[in-house]
């Protein structure tokens, strides 16, 4: 099985984990600030299923339909994900209204709040290992799972302390304004999980660091053209497209231009992980300098 599709797996059975435990917080407690902690556990669960899946879809070799393959379902996992979130939100505000409506005092606190936090440091631990095999291996789906885990982290920190509060000062419409907060983190961490797929999703080029990457090594192996201009890029999942017009002098055989293109390529691969390079080699009447990316 593929290493990615191991610790998407993972992500699936600590899901379950945590969404256990912060479920029993919230029957120890009864404190709607627990319950919507829960209820976020319980979109990680599903959005760990859909990242799994869209990680087994996204490594499916190309085929007759799908010539460039199929690394693009991982941006749909994490759009998934975002909708999730958005539909976890408004419930917990519903539950929320309820509670701000008709307050309830909390039952063993204490009990409940250690329960919580160990299943938050069960997810921050998880969370950090997400975040650096995501990036290592690049992937969108495992990344956008471990930004929502950071973001369940986080507000379930907030959530305990809050909690926590309550029964000291006596104050039990705090319960439910904590819920509301936790809402309206969990819709922002949704927006932006859903913006960032929906770029990858219509092609957004490199980021400013990787591009200039890009252009540095197509200059710096080059040698023997003239110029390289109408540069292309874009992210798809795990893979990077590099596309652009290479242009040669005229009296250059193919077999040279060959080796030219084939210098790039093999240095734009050992640069950008997961690099697919198209080269379209044109003759030196065809050059734009200073328009395109200059070559030495």
């Amino acid at each position: 099985m593929d290493k990615t599709l191991k610790l998407a797996l993972g992500s699936i059975a600590v899901g379950i984990l945590v969404l256990g435990l912060k479920y029993l917080a919230y029957k120890v407690t009864g404190s709607i600030a627990l319950y919507s902690d829960a209820l976020e556990s319980t979109v990680n669960v599903a959005t760990a299923i859909a990242a799994f899946f869209a990680i087994r879809w996204s490594t499916t070799p190309p085929d007759a339909n799908h010539p460039y393959g199929h690394h693009k379902a991982e941006y749909l996992s994490a759009v998934l994900e975002g909708v999730l979130i958005v539909i976890a939100a408004i419930l917990v505000m519903h539950e929320a209204y309820k509670g701000f409506i008709a307050p309830r005092p909390l039952e063993a606190p204490l009990r409940g709040l250690l329960i919580n936090g160990a299943a938050s440091t069960v997810n921050a631990i998880w969370c950090v290992i997400l975040f650096r095999y995501g990036r290592l291996w690049r992937s969108p789906a495992l990344v956008a799972d471990a930004r929502h885990l950071w973001t369940d982290v986080v507000t379930s920190a907030g959530v305990i302390v809050g909690v926590a509060l309550v029964p000291l000062t006596g104050w039990l419409q705090l319960d439910p304004i904590l819920a509301t907060l936790v809402a309206v983190n969990i819709l922002w961490s949704g927006w932006r999980l859903m913006r960032e797929s929906i770029g990858g999703l219509m092609d957004e080029a490199l980021p400013e660091e990787t591009l200039a990457r890009v252009k540095e090594l197509i200059s710096a192996n080059a040698e023997g053209a003239i110029e390289a201009h109408d540069l292309r890029t874009r992210q798809a999942g795990r893979v990077t497209f590099v596309e652009f017009h290479l242009v040669v002098p005229g009296t250059m055989s193919v077999s040279e231009s060959h080796s030219v293109c084939d210098r790039i390529e093999g240095a734009l691969r050992k640069g950008v992980e997961g690099a697919i390079i198209t080269i379209h080699v044109e003759p030196e009447e065809k050059a734009k300098h200073p328009g395109g990316v200059p070559v030495v």
